[in-house]
């Protein structure tokens, strides 16, 4: 069996005539026969009832009809079907991310590209950025949207892209302000009243850059960090604010994680977090290359360009 006999098959059961079918195959009514005669030996029953004078789908014939047209349309929709594939319009992608980008650059990207690829399945995972960065490295994963430590670059197959720069704000008790724990001048949060307050923190060894901008910004004023608690989710870090444990320095688009008990309030001086994508250049893909072009990557930037050897939640 094969698709020509198919054809052969659903042409005359739509017109129940074989000459009038051989006209529209383009061939003369004897092969057409054979064809369809071929077809019944293979399948070991008729698929026409057959006079002198008409010609009507046998019972089998009627049942197996949808089955073949099914199969047709869908050899049929394969070019189509692969044009789609080689163009970014179908197939499926892995996002992996931070949870701070849940609050900043991701909803708008899974946005967009569902918007422009709604045909394409998207897969999202929020892991830490050294988890990212080993998974890519083992070929697990598409693209990942991590913080940057800042450290020297690795040579190798990953390839990073900067999204965003953002400015750290101070997640505090809401109760220490009215307290006048904290003070607050004129909605601004100085260093030295950081340096004076437990910290609520990530893990150094998976936050890095993370860690070393806070650690940072209260030793430039000569205080010694206080931690009091450390925590590698961001909903997890608010609600240890929210609690009293200590207040927190978290990424300005935080804000959007309104929660009872939290202030969020500027820094003096405040220092600023780096977020980007990453992604193998050597495993690339069309619905890869599709959201990286829709996320503003140079085409260039694909193929060359170095990514931080490490990188923090």
């Amino acid at each position: 069996m094969d698709v020509r006999q198919l054809r052969h098959f659903l042409s005359v059961a739509e017109t129940l005539h074989f000459g009038r079918a051989a006209q529209r195959l383009r061939m003369t009514q004897p092969p057409l026969s054979q064809s369809i005669l071929a077809l019944e030996r293979e399948l070991g029953a008729p698929l026409f009832v057959r006079t002198r004078r008409s010609v009507a789908l046998s019972a089998f014939g009627e049942q197996w009809l949808p089955h073949a047209r099914a199969v047709l349309q869908g050899h049929d929709a394969l070019a189509a079907t692969a044009r789609r594939l080689l163009a970014g319009e179908l197939g499926r992608l892995q996002i992996s991310f931070v949870s701070t980008a849940d609050y900043s650059v991701l909803p708008e990207l899974v946005l967009r590209f569902r918007e422009s690829h709604p045909d394409v399945e998207l897969s999202l995972t929020e892991a830490t950025s050294d988890v990212q960065i080993a998974a890519l490295l083992e070929g697990r994963g598409q693209v990942g949207i991590i913080l940057p430590d800042g450290q020297e670059s690795m040579p190798g197959m990953l390839r990073y892209h900067r999204l965003e720069s953002e400015p750290l704000v101070a997640a505090v008790p809401e109760a220490w302000v009215e307290q006048r724990r904290i003070r607050p001048l004129r909605g601004r949060l100085a260093r030295s009243e950081v340096v004076a307050s437990p910290l609520v923190l990530f893990p150094r060894h998976v936050a890095p850059l993370f860690y070393d901008k806070v650690v940072g910004y209260c030793s430039a004023s000569g205080g010694q960090v206080a931690i009091a608690q450390h925590a590698i989710q961001m909903q997890t870090i608010v609600s240890l604010v929210s609690a009293g444990m200590g207040i927190a320095l978290v990424p300005a688009s935080l804000r959007r994680l309104a929660r009872a008990g939290v202030r969020y309030l500027d820094l003096q001086d405040a220092p600023s977090l780096e977020m980007g994508m990453v992604w193998r250049a050597d495993r690339m893909d069309p619905v890869l290359d599709s959201f990286l072009r829709m996320a503003g990557v140079p085409a260039e930037a694909e193929a060359k360009g170095p990514v931080p050897r490490r990188a923090g939640a």
